[in-house]
């Protein structure tokens, strides 16, 4: 901080707060929870003080501050915001009232943003490694920087524009994340109605369609484990290779159900609506791998259909809404039949224009890939702006 102004210990501006209720009411209080390293105090899930079993509590004001005894090593102290006045407090936190006639609650509302005390409480917590406690005379010892009072005034006014300018620069951002999240499907909406005029044919005539094998105690894997892919590993257009099971498969049952490069892995059923039939190309990533009765095989005849066409169909806009139409509910859970997946109908175009349209979604992928870069570029520049700013201020440069 700048040396410009008089360094003191925090105790010169906070006092701790010491009244205590011995056993709250049989009502709802409401509970707060302090963020670490600096990011604020929000309210928690109320506590009702009838079934507490903690009996001795403080009741937080409105402006005070909060300090965690186990976190606060890691920043977790803020000011207790409006609709946190009369929260329970239990021993594990400590309340301070705050000298407003020497500083300006923006002012260290400032200083816990910036995590300025962190160093300072880190050193002085004791205990286990795991238990580190950090007690009032800790943050009574830290110091921090005092500009005069209107000098305060004058910076937090300052912070506070520039915070706002920055969260509507966050704002802006993110519609622009949104609105790039559209264009793909837009895009693939576009390209598979301009083949509308192509034969629209069941899957079951373009591809074989084949169920998994079920789970059972005579699965468990011994002699001959085989991996395995779950619903859970068949995710929208990517297969998760973490989290790897296995089956116990002898090699005639592998010969049948061994997954190839190629192959659309569908899901049968799924409590969401939104993930019932997402697909994904299976791409050989796994050898010796079969899949799970909840994950349907779709393989394609590759002389009528290109596997990814078919993949980008089904989880394109139209193929979804082709999939959810065939989709049933059973006490919610949606779920697809072999049957109803055989029946599906899709565009079935000539594999040069199958290719043309993979080839004109390939190169909008790149192009959002490379959009999302630079989304992430300058979602990271605005992360860091607020930081900077503090640290100007700190440093009497604002």
């Amino acid at each position: 901080m700048s040396s410009r102004w008089p360094i003191v210990p925090v105790a010169e501006v906070l006092t701790e707060y010491r009244e205590y209720i011995d056993a709250p009411e049989a009502r709802l209080y409401p509970k707060l929870s302090v963020k670490l390293y600096g990011r604020g105090v929000t309210l928690d899930t109320p506590a009702d003080g009838a079934t507490l079993r903690m009996k001795r509590h403080q009741i937080a004001k409105c402006g005070q501050v909060i300090l965690s005894e186990i976190w606060g090593k890691k920043g977790a102290i803020g000011i207790v915001p409006k609709q946190g006045d009369g929260a329970l407090c239990t021993s594990h936190f400590f309340l301070f009232d705050v000298n407003t006639e020497r500083v300006h609650p923006g002012w260290l509302q400032a200083i816990f943003r910036a995590n300025y005390l962190e160093p300072q409480l880190d050193v002085q917590a004791f205990g286990t490694t795991g238990y580190a406690a950090v007690r009032p005379q800790n943050l009574l010892a830290a110091k921090i920087s005092l500009p005069p009072l209107p000098e305060q005034r004058r910076i937090v006014t300052r912070i506070e524009e520039l915070a706002s300018k920055i969260e509507e620069a966050r704002q802006l951002h993110h519609q622009t994340v949104v609105e790039s999240e559209a264009i793909l499907p837009s895009a693939a909406i576009e390209l598979f109605n301009s083949i509308s005029n192509a034969p629209r044919l069941p899957i079951e005539s373009v591809a074989e369609v084949r169920g998994g094998i079920q789970k059972g105690p005579h699965r468990a894997p011994g002699a001959n484990p085989v991996r395995y892919l779950t619903v859970a590993h068949v995710q929208r257009n990517h297969i998760s290779l973490s989290d790897p099971r296995f089956f116990e498969v002898n090699p005639e049952e592998l010969n049948r159900w061994r997954l190839e490069a190629g192959d659309v892995l569908i899901i049968e059923g799924n409590g969401s609506p939104e993930q019932i039939g997402r697909t994904a190309l299976f791409r050989g990533e796994i050898r010796d791998c079969v899949h799970q009765n909840h994950v349907i095989r779709i393989r394609p005849n590759r002389e009528v259909i290109d596997p990814e066409f078919l993949n980008s169909y089904l989880n394109g806009p139209l193929g979804q809404d082709e999939v959810h139409s065939r989709s049933r509910t059973t006490s919610g859970l949606r779920n697809l039949s072999i049957g109803r997946i055989k029946e599906i109908a899709l565009p079935v175009p000539s594999l040069d224009e199958q290719h043309r349209i993979l080839t004109h979604l390939a190169t909008m992928r790149e192009k959002l890939d490379e959009l999302k870069r630079l989304q992430a570029e300058t979602a990271a520049e605005l992360d860091a702006l607020l930081p900077s700013i503090l640290d100007k201020a700190f440093k009497g440069e604002l």
